[in-house]
């Protein structure tokens, strides 16, 4: 008896799958970085993102950050919209960042998931809990950099 293949994971298994993956882990400011994910998507969802957007930023940084493989990824019943835009907010080892911009850009759907996770990277609220002047003023001029570099306006 051959098996029925599936359709592509609901939003509830990727949440559950990225959360399991980032388990432990936490942000710049000891924060559980699930609380990350969970604003992305949030800001996925009110920037009228869909569904393949919305599953893309529960796992935006689950490649870069080694939580899941990307033959996870590849072999996961998922979108290939989804995969792709995944595969597209990977900043991957020395990549500059017009290349990184110009992959988001070249990507249907990625521009939307870097948008919110530059929002809540950058939420002030956020950076103020960086003890780090230094890291904070850093991270502020980076993330205006990438702004930039996708044509987002400033926040």
């Amino acid at each position: 008896m051959s098996e029925t293949p599936r359709g592509p994971m609901t939003l509830a298994e990727v949440e559950a799958t990225a959360r399991a993956a980032h388990e432990g882990q936490t942000d710049k400011a000891g924060r559980p970085y699930t609380e990350h994910l969970q604003a992305v998507a949030e800001g996925v969802r009110t920037r009228g993102g869909d569904e393949d957007q919305t599953a893309a930023a529960w796992l935006h940084d689950a490649v870069e950050d080694d939580a899941l493989s990307e033959q996870w990824l590849n072999e996961a019943p998922l979108t290939a919209r989804t995969k792709n835009i995944v595969l597209a907010v990977t900043k991957r080892p020395g990549e500059a960042p017009e290349e990184y911009a110009s992959r988001i850009l070249a990507t249907p759907g990625a521009l939307l998931v870097k948008e919110a996770d530059l929002a809540h990277n950058a939420d002030p609220a956020r950076l103020a809990r960086l003890t780090d002047e230094a890291t904070r003023k850093r991270l502020t001029e980076k993330y205006a950099r990438m702004r930039a570099l996708l044509g987002l306006p400033q926040q």
